[in-house]
């Protein structure tokens, strides 16, 4: 049974699947390399747990009790010694997540798993280097940003581990109160990413064509297909609409849609502009520097609104 957890990493990532887990009530050692950060992580995690029981998702007892959960490392094998379990968020870079899982081979007691939260690096890749026997206890991890809302985590089972030690994750995240998908292949991006990008490339290409404006695009989806997504998925839709009438509309449709194997021109476009989005105050729209965090706060009261009503359809 999974009791003890740690994670590698206090960026975006790390500290809210620490975060998440502590509020769950499990003990928690986030180990942050960067001085700066490791010393500003617990403030941050205090302003989004703050900002949780605002709103009514946890109570202000959770927020005190969270933090206790959790103990901030600088030395990596101090901080993994004694899990049952450890995920890393650290930089997307191969050779980087190779060391750490030749440092936890070596760091972790033998029946420790160990994971991470990547989405785009091969497992194969990042657990080459270790042992057969570490390698069986190994998985990508992959959770959704904010990590302490959203409530998917992705979960690999591609033929290095056995069923036991699958279901031994599954249930941990089940207990914790998240949803989990099974990822029987290792491909770039998983499951939700790649659907994620086929909705975008075609929303992407709808402004390149000008068929809608960005604000109508977006209209379109959160009020037409995301608004069954959210309660139902594809493949039940498909099958309360009638198969027969996917096929034809498929027939008709898909001809005439994007099919591109690259990022959208108008994408790549704003990206040689500099306007990146949010994090430069502009992208498919405006973000004043005074009103990005009461945007940021916005977007958060609404999946927090969203999470609390997906337990009327969770099974």
């Amino acid at each position: 049974m999974i009791k003890n957890i740690s994670v590698l990493g206090a960026g975006t990532m790390g500290h809210g699947i620490a975060e998440f887990f502590a509020m769950n009530g499990y003990p928690v050692n986030l180990y942050e390399p960067y001085e700066p950060m490791r010393l500003s992580c617990k403030d941050n995690i205090k302003g989004e747990l703050d900002f949780l029981a605002e709103n009514e998702l946890i109570t202000r007892e959770d927020v005190a009790a969270s933090l206790d959960r959790i103990t901030v490392f600088a030395d990596m094998a101090e901080a993994v010694r004694d899990a049952d379990y450890v995920i890393e968020a650290m930089r997307e870079e191969l050779e980087l997540k190779q060391q750490i899982f030749a440092d936890l081979e070596k760091m972790t007691k033998p029946g420790c798993i160990c994971a991470s939260n990547t989405s785009s690096i091969a497992l194969s890749k990042m657990i080459e280097k270790i042992g057969k026997e570490k390698q069986g206890k190994c998985m990508v991890c992959h959770w959704y940003n904010p990590p302490h809302l959203m409530p998917l985590v992705e979960l690999s089972f591609f033929g290095n581990m056995d069923e036991e030690t699958f279901s031994e994750v599954r249930e941990l995240y089940k207990k914790a109160g998240k949803q989990t998908c099974r990822v029987k292949k290792d491909v770039p991006g998983m499951v939700a990413n790649r659907i994620q990008q086929g909705v975008a490339r075609e929303a992407f290409s709808l402004m390149e064509q000008d068929i809608a404006d960005p604000e109508d695009i977006e209209i379109a989806l959160k009020f037409g297909p995301a608004f069954r997504y959210a309660t139902t998925g594809q493949l039940e839709v498909a099958d309360m609409g009638g198969l027969d009438i996917w096929c034809t509309v498929g027939d008709n449709l898909l001809s005439v849609m994007d099919n591109r194997q690259e990022a959208s021109p108008i994408l790549r476009q704003k990206v040689e502009e500099g306007k990146l989005g949010m994090k430069s105050g502009e992208g498919f729209f405006k973000y004043p520097e005074d009103q990005v965090q009461e945007i940021k706060n916005a977007f958060q009261k609404k999946l927090i609104i969203q999470l609390k009503a997906s337990k009327n359809y969770v099974d």
